[in-house]
């Protein structure tokens, strides 16, 4: 899905006109894609941790 709209974005990029705002614009929105994946990452790091932890336990490691 994010691959999508990045897609999209960039293609956009290649035929507007008023290259100045709209590139600005574009890349504030990508980089709040990417700050708000990082942050979803960061914040499901610790539950993915414990999962693993969990299954090696189960499997006697």
């Amino acid at each position: 899905m994010i691959t999508q709209f990045i897609t999209m974005l960039l293609a956009r990029l290649q035929v507007a006109d008023e290259e100045g705002q709209d590139l600005a614009e574009y890349a504030l929105i990508i980089a709040l894609v990417v700050i708000a994946a990082i942050v979803g990452i960061a914040a499901l790091s610790g539950a993915i941790s414990g999962v693993w932890a969990t299954i090696a336990g189960a499997l006697g490691g």
